[in-house]
């Protein structure tokens, strides 16, 4: 099986690109549902300052991989060729994901931060920051994550700075080639 796994910044596309591989017949399975369920379970609203606590709990009570070993079976039980994992925030989940996948490729998305607050003001969802402070306060926590060493450890990169039409031909065809070489 190989599996794809996706690292950035929050709104810098990787919602986007699990888009295209699920438009692809690629199984998608995002570590933040794992987090949303949590939340749900404990009566709590899926905001950003929830979710970062439990993202923060998690990490301190289980190890910095706690999220990725939550995720691993739920990718193993997708019984695909390819997989790709939206979500990753740090560098320990990647080494989680390369020990127990024998064919890992993350891909790194980078988008500057003004581009990224514009998208969250726009996008509506209920864990999104929508000042400035709150989207700085945001990316300090997933970088404690360990996310800038996990980025720049990627495989390939992608930059999300364009239109979205070019980000989602380039992202397509990144994803056409990894599939064929699975």
């Amino acid at each position: 099986m190989k599996v794809i796994g996706l690292v950035g910044l929050p709104a810098s596309g990787k919602g986007e690109c699990s888009s295209i591989a699920g438009e692809l017949g690629i199984p998608v399975v995002v570590m933040g549902d794992i987090i949303r369920a949590y939340a749900k379970d404990g009566g709590l609203e899926a905001t950003d300052q929830h979710l970062g606590a439990i993202a923060r709990r998690l990490r301190e009570e289980k190890g910095m991989a706690a999220l990725a070993e939550l995720t691993a079976p739920a990718v193993k039980e997708k019984d695909a060729p390819i997989v790709l994992i939206d979500g990753i925030r740090g560098v320990a989940e990647v080494h989680h994901f390369r020990e127990i996948f024998d064919d890992f490729i993350l891909i790194a998305i980078d988008c500057p931060f003004p581009l990224r607050l514009s998208r969250l003001q726009e996008r509506g969802r209920s864990d999104d920051t929508l000042s400035e402070a709150d989207l700085r306060s945001r990316d300090e926590r997933e970088c404690s994550f360990g996310l800038g060493e996990a980025m720049d450890g990627a495989d390939r990169r992608v930059s999300n700075t364009g239109s979205l039409q070019s980000f989602r031909e380039e992202v397509k065809r990144m994803l056409q080639e990894l599939r064929s070489q699975s």
